[in-house]
């Protein structure tokens, strides 16, 4: 298995003393190399954390979460950013692309952070992202001179510059129309097809959930099969 999380549980305090909040209350989850799987549920209701978990940017209070066999949660700090850098991808609702750079730069960003042998090869896995999603004669624009669907490809090769193992998706559609944001839809399952990275991806549309292989919802803290 890449990922198996056992018994994830989280519970959000209230800062000013009023009822805690149990999001995820014994969350189990398996997935293969190379699956795909949505997550769906309404807001609030933890999708979000999961992810979060998953991808070190939150912790759990209980729990274990292993990628690849190593438990995250006893990783230290300089492991911890090797794998958010090198083992996870992020695509969120909002790009983030810094607008001062171009289409390129921003893709080669997450290499910052990566031993210079790897950085020396990067640009050329740069190119070639970029013409698989579709802007490949892009590469010197800037953010601003892209559309909103243009913007959320570009983030989507940032994501897999470092080749990672499991793409984590946060809605990543939720600022797009419908037909970009089936379109970019169209581009993770192709993404997943060619280069068999894992995908979670988090959304409120049922219709773009079903382009997963699985479906599961998010009801009182657990992870169940929808029916």
């Amino acid at each position: 298995m890449l990922l198996e999380i056992r018994n994830l549980t989280k519970t959000y305090r209230a800062p000013d003393g009023g009822d805690a909040v149990d999001v995820l209350r014994g969350v189990d989850l398996q997935m293969a190399a190379g699956e795909t799987l949505s997550i769906v549920g309404p807001s609030g209701s933890g999708k979000s954390t999961v992810l979060n978990v998953i991808g070190a940017l939150d912790q759990a209070d209980a729990g274990e979460v292993l990628v690849d066999g190593r438990d995250i949660e006893k990783l230290n700090k300089n492991e911890l950013a090797a794998y958010r850098s090198t083992t996870v991808g992020f695509i969120f609702q909002l790009h983030h692309l810094l607008p001062q750079c171009t289409i390129l730069e921003n893709v080669l960003v997450p290499t910052l952070a990566v031993p210079k042998p790897q950085r020396e090869a990067a640009r050329g896995r740069a190119e070639e992202l970029l013409e698989a999603v579709g802007l490949k004669h892009r590469l010197n624009h800037r953010p601003g001179e892209l559309s909103g669907g243009e913007r959320q490809r570009v983030a989507v090769a940032r994501s897999l510059i470092n080749e990672p193992k499991l793409l984590l998706a946060d809605e990543p559609t939720g600022a797009l129309d419908r037909v970009n944001a089936a379109k970019l839809v169209d581009l993770l399952v192709e993404l997943n097809r060619t280069r068999k990275v894992t995908l979670i991806m988090v959304t409120h549309a049922p219709e773009l959930a079903e382009r997963m292989a699985r479906v599961l919802e998010l009801v009182d803290g657990k992870l169940i099969a929808q029916a």
